[in-house]
């Protein structure tokens, strides 16, 4: 009986040793004849394959922020369908096309061109296509205008097609020429700062071309900028009043500060949304959620979990849409977060 043991036993470790031999022999013969890549799609169409998906992304985030090299006045590109990405084995004779997947991205890929316009009592003038030329024509009208009460203010905007709009130095002389009627000066570059019926706010002081809204932000989730602040496209009427990130439905979205819930629910084309009262009338809103982990009359700390990434109300895909208010008008979350 003990002896039949012992050869049951040998044959069991026998057998475990041929298992694993050939277990490796599989895995060699796999490492040789493949390799893991990733499988890249957009639109929900495999457009190829790459090797490294970190490379091949920080490179379209960089065309996305920058454009291409060279280019002039771009603000940044807008971008609807990023690649998503599915690791595989690839047999090792096909390449990767990394560079016809950046090709496709750069055929959808909008263009959006940062200019300037000067105000009147909040009403457009004149049009410039940098800062220093805006500001010209500002220090110009100053000069026949020091003691008129209203305020000419500077914003910053954004166009996929700004040529048509900058005002010509004809139009500018005859401004010279007849000026508003009640004219101030600007001390500091205003950023663009759109309410919900599209008006500008320059109430606030600005700090190094931002206004000071005397708190701290912090990010509510990571992601990818796929809209920015004051573009306007197909799915909404006015201009985009803050920013879209795009990440996995899901995610944990924090507050951006402490604060106190003021809205919990549905709201229009929002969806689920969050707003949060903070200090100094300023209010973040974080619509589109999936989940809301908080109800309205919480108090909140900053980086405390709030809600879900999602895609309800008007989207086109789980993002988070992030709002920064001062007394009901919008500033650029840009300009303190991302």
């Amino acid at each position: 009986m003990f002896k039949k043991v012992i050869i049951s036993t040998k044959k069991s470790i026998k057998f475990t040793v041929l298992f694993i031999i050939s277990l490796f022999l599989i895995i060699g013969a796999i490492a040789f004849l493949y390799k893991p890549t990733y499988s890249v799609f957009m639109n929900g169409e495999q457009v190829g394959y790459t090797e490294n998906k970190v490379e091949l992304q920080h490179k379209i985030n960089n065309y996305i922020e920058n454009g291409e090299e060279g280019s002039k006045n771009i603000a940044f590109i807008q971008v609807n369908e990023l690649p998503s990405y599915k690791l595989c084995l690839l047999k090792k004779n096909v390449v990767a096309n990394d560079d016809e997947i950046f090709e496709k991205v750069k055929q959808q890929g909008i263009a959006y061109y940062r200019y300037y316009a000067v105000l009147d009592n909040q009403e457009e003038k004149a049009y410039m296509s940098s800062f220093e030329e805006a500001e010209q024509v500002v220090n110009g009208l100053k000069e026949k205008n020091s003691s008129n009460l209203e305020k000419i203010s500077i914003i910053e905007k954004y166009e996929q097609n700004i040529q048509d709009l900058i005002t010509s130095e004809q139009a500018i002389s005859k401004l010279y020429q007849e000026p508003p009627k009640e004219v101030t000066t600007v001390a500091k570059k205003e950023v663009a700062k759109y309410d919900t019926k599209g008006n500008v706010n320059t109430s606030l002081t600005t700090s190094g071309g931002k206004a000071n809204i005397g708190i701290s932000l912090i990010r509510p989730v990571s992601g990818t900028i796929t809209s920015r602040f004051g573009v306007r496209s197909n799915i909404r009427k006015s201009a985009h009043t803050g920013l879209d990130i795009a990440t996995s439905s899901g995610t944990p979205i924090v507050a951006a500060a402490s604060g106190t819930v003021t809205f919990s629910g549905y709201k229009g084309s929002y969806g689920n949304m969050i707003v949060i009262t903070h200090a100094n009338g300023i209010q973040t809103y974080y619509g589109h959620c999936s989940k809301l982990y908080v109800a309205a009359g919480t108090q909140v700390s900053q980086g405390q979990t709030i809600a879900a990434v999602g895609s309800t109300g008007n989207s086109t895909g789980p993002h988070l849409h992030l709002e920064v208010r001062v007394n009901g008008v919008a500033y650029n979350p840009q300009n303190y977060v991302y």
